[in-house]
């Protein structure tokens, strides 16, 4: 049978969570021998392709399995599934998230034959009693304009655009990056807000906040390619705040090796000053457990100096001022 809508699944070694994911997509309300299921996955990974083989076989979805050679990152692997999809509507989502039931038919009854046009819907991240700052980072989802998590694009805006960028090599700005693509473009972009993707919040390790500053790279990244729209939308000003704390600390340690000892105190106390604002801050609304606490204190600390860092070093790696 013809396809009518393709759905795009980037994935790699997450078994557990795309088969959850594959769960909700043979759940929905539509003719399931309609859709076709392309699971790409981000580099060899042999339980990724146990899982979608095995639904291949096994499930009422009609699986593909496809694998890149090396991992590349999510935004190649969703090219390489949209360009061997079938249908003239390609669905995008994460191994991560589950699609409510009607969000292929929300999609489907909302596309009138336009031949470029792109919708998304909400994501709607479930979270029980006071998140932890991670779990508040992540519900943040369901503020934004637009993530690939739930997207519906036609073949022809994809091609207009030339799909996604493969410079973002993480899961970050990708979607953005295509937006602000298809917004030059001046292809329209509608919110149905029945096409419901569910995100539940992962379990994260201590201190993960830290490593996510790695992330910067990439804003860097965008912010060369759209500045005006990436002060618009997406980080009215740099950070100053992790500039200052960072200022002070290093003009405390310069004070205290040359025995200024009072002014290396002072300098000293405005950092922990800062610090403490910050981990204040993000303390306001998350959870008071006496682990979650010492987290906020040990990351608010070295958050600064990783976010700096690869902020420079995003800015060096695509000749860029980026702050």
């Amino acid at each position: 049978m013809e396809k009518k809508v393709s759905v795009v699944i980037p994935s790699y070694q997450r078994p557990e969570l795309l088969s959850r994911c594959l769960q909700a997509l043979e759940a929905q309300e539509f003719d399931l021998s309609a859709i076709e299921v392309i699971v790409v996955s981000d580099g060899p990974d042999k339980y990724t392709r146990q899982v979608a083989c095995s639904w291949k076989y096994a499930g009422l979805v009609d699986v593909r399995y496809i694998a890149l050679p090396q991992k590349k990152g999510p935004a190649t692997a969703r090219n390489a599934g949209w360009k061997a999809s079938e249908a003239p509507l390609i669905a995008f989502t994460d191994d991560d998230t589950q699609p409510d039931p009607f969000w292929i038919q929300s999609i489907w009854n909302a596309w009138k034959g336009e031949p470029a046009i792109v919708y998304t819907g909400p994501v709607v991240v479930p979270i029980k009693g006071r998140p932890t700052d991670y779990e508040l980072n992540t519900a943040q989802l369901e503020k934004a304009d637009f993530v690939t998590a739930n997207c519906a694009c036609t073949r022809e805006a994809l091609e207009t655009v030339g799909g996604f960028d493969e410079s973002f090599e993480a899961a970050w700005r990708e979607d953005s990056d295509l937006e602000f693509r298809l917004l030059q473009h001046h292809i329209p972009i509608y919110h149905l807000q029945k096409a419901i993707v569910v995100h539940p919040v992962r379990k994260a390790g201590w201190g993960v906040s830290i490593k996510e500053q790695k992330k910067n790279i990439f804003n860097a990244l965008l912010y060369k390619k759209f500045p005006l729209e990436y002060r618009k939308r997406i980080q009215k000003r740099p950070a100053w705040n992790y500039y200052m704390m960072l200022l002070f600390f290093i003009l405390g340690a310069v004070f205290l090796i040359t025995g200024d000892y009072t002014t290396a105190t002072v300098s000293f106390g405005a950092w922990l000053l800062l610090t403490g604002l910050f981990a204040g801050r993000r303390l306001r609304h998350t959870s008071h457990s006496t682990s979650h606490v010492l987290e906020m204190i040990v990351t608010s600390a070295a958050i600064p100096f990783a976010a700096i860092y690869w902020s420079l070093y995003g800015s060096w790696r695509y000749k860029v001022l980026y702050l």
